[in-house]
């Protein structure tokens, strides 16, 4: 391997050091036919990087070679013990254009183990079942729960307004832990009922939904009389801010704690379609994740019986 990274950094340059070559020997056992990753990549995709190692300096070594990803994604990636993990991480950040920073903050917030306590993402990992082109989506499939808005370094004690301006400071964060498609809109947007003035925390569009995203952003746990505010704020929107094109809007309410079933029948009935997720300032320690997760993969598991009833 010295003699090897001499040679090539005579040859070609700089980019050929005995760690760089190491990595590309386990880039070479993680992904044997890169151009494979080419072949199977959406249509849709624009993040195209033509990216060699040492670019500037290979002399041609390595032109002409297209990769999906940049070489410093691939090598955040090798850390990436679970296969299955890393191959989320790839089509992901493919799909996303993530920065290496995007992806280094994705690995480390266990992303992967996140999205799959959804219980549409979950069926999809575990059954293999994938998406077919045309199907319809939905906002459950959409927007993620739980959030983590570690990045925010929010203190003990904030309020509703401290909240917010961090989320404003961290817009492109925010959006990103949303989900994709995500465009920021506005915040504390008016508007008049009667004689009164209301405000809209934070008013976000969704590109593939087609539809206004309201914001509700609360520091205790859900309660039936948030349903109520949301219910008015969605009525308001689909009459005044929504345009004939568009889908009726979706609300969000994002609070601390949520008690599922109590969201359930508050949100039973109601014609508009709101969401309610948790979000949290600190990082879950992994075997918590874990657990979780594990315990929803026998719950989903137990729901596919026949004998089972809902």
């Amino acid at each position: 391997m010295e003699n090897l990274a001499e040679d090539l950094g005579t040859a070609y340059g700089r980019g050929f050091s005995i760690r760089n070559l190491r990595l590309m020997r386990r880039f070479y056992a993680t992904w044997p036919h890169v151009s494979r990753h080419e072949s199977s990549r959406s249509s849709e995709s624009t993040y195209e990087i033509r990216q060699t190692v040492s670019a500037e300096s290979s002399g041609g070594f390595l032109a002409g070679r297209t990769f999906p990803l940049p070489w410093s994604h691939y090598v955040e990636l090798i850390r990436v013990k679970n296969s299955g993990a890393r191959e989320f991480y790839e089509r992901e950040a493919l799909a996303g254009g993530w920065t290496i920073r995007q992806l280094r903050r994705q690995i480390g917030s266990q992303f992967f183990e996140r999205a799959a306590l959804s219980r549409e993402k979950t069926r999809v990992l575990i059954r293999g079942e994938k998406a077919k082109e045309g199907d319809a989506i939905s906002p459950e499939e959409e927007i993620r729960d739980p959030l983590l808005l570690e990045f925010l370094d929010l203190k003990d004690e904030y309020s509703e307004s401290d909240l917010e301006e961090a989320l404003i400071r961290h817009l492109e964060s925010f959006l990103l832990e949303l989900g994709g498609d995500f465009a920021f809109v506005g915040r504390q947007k008016r508007l008049r009922i009667d004689d009164t003035w209301f405000r809209v925390d934070l008013l976000l569009y969704h590109r593939r939904l087609r539809c206004l995203v309201i914001v509700d952003l609360k520091l205790d746990e859900f309660s039936h009389a948030d349903v109520g505010q949301m219910n008015v704020y969605l009525n308001y929107a689909r009459r005044h801010w929504t345009h004939d094109d568009e889908n009726p809007p979706v609300g969000l309410i994002l609070c601390v704690a949520k008690r599922k079933e109590l969201a359930e029948y508050s949100m039973q009935g109601i014609e508009n379609t709101m969401l309610a997720s948790e979000y949290h300032t600190k990082l879950p320690k992994a075997v918590q994740l874990e657990e979780e997760l594990r315990r929803r993969r026998v719950e989903l598991e137990h729901r596919g019986k026949p004998n089972h009833q809902p």
